[in-house]
């Protein structure tokens, strides 16, 4: 086993504190990742305040890992020391039911192995990237191209992904008008591969406190919501809209800001059952989705889309002291997007 530093949580709410984890040894099939920099998610948040159900504590989030290789096991083929390195959401899956064999371990039937709270095949429970080090088979391991630095390039293993993912596959393109709800960590990507994509891009947010942001990160439009006749003025306006907000919306007035055949996909994970009147969907033949990360091979896709059209994370670098601080100023909204841990920080 290998000891390494990291900051948890001890229960639901709990201060971050250093401490040490155990690594598992190198498997012929694992890679080991020092870890250069961590994104700090929403869902480390909800998991690590306990307001996602069970949390296995204590607790060392993190799925928005960048790194390099240091060393790896007897029979790895696609990765050497020295590469560029990254982990995401999930660092294992049955990799036998169809959906994994369709590269969509994402939707693993049997489900997917979470980065941190959850157990792995040892039967211990999974540590993220809060931490110095990691070890994860190859199968699970992105590699992050030149050309992105590690830091802007860490939150693409969740933020990136859960955006590339329903802009992929409901096609977000030339000649398509698409929307992006909520300009935070989720929605910031959205608009930049939107944009790369080549398509009309159009923030719909609460406000127009972000419209410059909206505007330099590649969005065409910028629509406060909250503005009188705003809602009204883009009915029929859109191909695709995602939000990415976990706050409960009004689901008929974005549907209703669908074209003829429109689809509205979430991201976001709203606590409260979302009301969808029929009429809302039917006068359209419009569609209401959701969406995850993608798979692995999608990831390395989406990796290097970024890296060909330059795109990364809006980033503050914190040192893993201010972790509680960044939480909280996340739950405000009171971050331009991500923040990111430094790893050589965590030991203290």
């Amino acid at each position: 086993m290998l000891t390494v530093s990291a900051r948890s949580t001890a229960s639901a709410g709990a201060p971050f504190e250093a401490t040490t984890i155990e690594r598992r040894d190198l498997g012929p099939h694992d890679v080991l990742i020092d870890i250069a920099y961590a994104g700090i998610c929403h869902s480390d948040i909800h998991t690590a305040r306990g307001e996602w159900g069970e949390t296995l504590f204590p607790l060392v989030p993190g799925h928005e890992i960048a790194g390099t290789v240091s060393a790896v096991g007897s029979e790895v083929t696609t990765f050497a020391v020295g590469d560029r390195a990254g982990v995401g959401c999930m660092v294992d899956s049955c990799r036998e039911c169809e959906h994994c064999r369709a590269g969509e371990e994402q939707y693993c039937l049997e489900g997917n192995t979470g980065t941190y709270n959850a157990i792995g095949e040892d039967g211990r429970p999974t540590d993220g990237g809060y931490s110095e080090k990691i070890v994860v088979d190859e199968a699970f391991v992105l590699r992050i191209p030149e050309g992105i630095s590690l830091d802007v390039a860490a939150p693409l293993l969740c933020a990136g992904i859960t955006l590339y993912s329903p802009l992929r596959h409901w096609d977000a393109g030339p000649g398509k008008q698409v929307a992006i709800v909520g300009l935070g960590g989720l929605g910031h990507m959205g608009v930049k591969l939107a944009h790369a994509m080549g398509a009309e891009v159009s923030v719909l947010s609460q406000s127009l406190k972000k419209q410059e942001d909206g505007l330099r990160l590649g969005a065409d439009h910028y629509y406060a919501t909250g503005d009188e006749g705003t809602v009204e003025q883009l009915e029929r306006r859109f191909d695709l809209i995602i939000s990415t907000i976990s706050a409960t919306v009004d689901m008929t007035a974005y549907l209703n800001m669908l074209k003829l055949d429109g689809t509205l996909v979430t991201v976001g994970a709203p606590p409260e059952p979302m009301t969808v009147p029929a009429f809302a969907l039917i006068p359209g033949r419009r569609r209401l989705a959701g969406s995850m990360i993608g798979g692995i091979r999608e990831t390395q896709e989406m990796l290097d889309f970024c890296a060909e059209h330059g795109l990364g994370a809006e980033v503050e670098v914190i040192s893993a002291d201010q972790i509680d601080e960044a939480y909280d100023r996340v739950v405000a909204s009171d971050v331009r997007y991500r923040f990111v841990i430094d790893a050589a920080t965590i030991a203290g």
